[in-house]
C-alpha cells in the first residue's frame, strides 16, 4: 500500500523509485494502479519506468488493462498503452493497432502508433501497413516526420509501392517528406535534416535541372 501510495507523491524521485520498486518486486495486484499512473505521470522518466514495471508482470494480467486504456478520451493515456504495448510485444495485440490510432489527431498517440504497429504487424499486413502510414507524408514538424520516416524504413523495401505514390503527389511537402524515406531507405544511417533539404531542392527543380544546377556549380 505505501509503494501504489508513493506512485502518486509529488516528488518525481519517490514516484520513479516506486516505480522501480514494482518492477523489482512484480506483483499482478499493481497492473491497475501502474496503468492508470501511466495516464497522468507527467515526468518522461517515471512514465518510461512504469512501462518497465508492466513489462515485468505477465502478459495475460498486463495486455486486457492496456488495450482498454486504446479507447481512453485521455490522450496520454493512449499514447503510453501504445508505447507498453510495444514493449510487452505480444503479437495477438495487432489487431488493436487501428487505422484511427495510426491517424490520431493527437501528434504523440499517433507516433506511439506508429512504432507499436512496425513492431506487432504479421507478415501479411506489412504492405497494408505501409500503406496507411505513407499516407501521413508529409504531416507535421520535423520531429513527426522523422518519426514516420523510421517507422516506414523499420518496414524495409515494401514501402517502395507507398513511397511512389508519394514521390507523384501533387503535393511538395509529401514529395519531399517521401523522397528524404527513400533516401533514408537507401542509407539508414543519413542524416534526415540533409535529405529533406536535398528532397526539397529536387521536388522545386525536378531531377533534370537539379543535375544541371549541381554541374554548374
Amino acid at each position: 500500500m505505501r509503494l501504489l501510495g508513493a506512485l502518486g507523491s509529488e516528488s518525481s524521485s519517490t514516484r520513479l523509485q516506486a516505480a522501480l520498486a514494482a518492477g523489482t518486486h512484480p506483483d499482478v495486484g499493481f497492473v491497475d494502479a501502474l496503468v492508470a499512473r501511466c495516464a497522468v505521470e507527467p515526468d518522461f522518466f517515471v512514465r518510461d519506468m512504469l512501462t518497465w514495471a508492466l513489462t515485468r508482470l505477465p502478459p495475460e494480467s498486463t495486455v486486457p488493462a492496456l488495450l482498454a486504456e486504446l479507447g481512453s478520451e485521455v490522450a496520454q493515456a493512449r499514447s503510453q498503452a501504445l508505447h507498453t504495448l510495444s514493449k510487452v510485444r505480444d503479437s495477438t495485440t495487432w489487431p488493436a493497432i487501428t487505422l484511427s490510432l495510426l491517424h490520431d489527431a493527437d501528434d504523440e498517440v499517433a507516433r506511439s502508433a506508429w512504432r507499436a504497429a512496425v513492431v506487432l504487424v504479421p507478415d501479411g499486413e506489412r504492405n497494408r501497413l505501409a500503406g496507411d502510414l505513407a499516407a501521413q507524408l508529409g504531416r507535421g514538424d520535423r520531429k513527426m516526420r522523422l518519426s514516420l520516416s523510421r517507422a516506414l524504413v523499420t518496414l524495409g523495401d515494401e514501402i517502395e509501392p507507398a513511397l511512389r505514390t508519394g514521390l507523384a503527389s501533387a503535393d511538395p511537402e509529401v514529395r519531399a517528406h517521401a523522397r528524404a524515406t527513400e533516401r533514408l531507405l537507401r542509407d539508414p544511417d543519413a542524416d534526415f535534416d540533409p535529405a529533406v533539404d536535398e528532397a526539397k531542392r529536387i521536388a522545386a527543380l525536378g531531377p533534370e535541372r537539379t543535375r544541371e544546377h549541381d554541374a554548374d556549380r
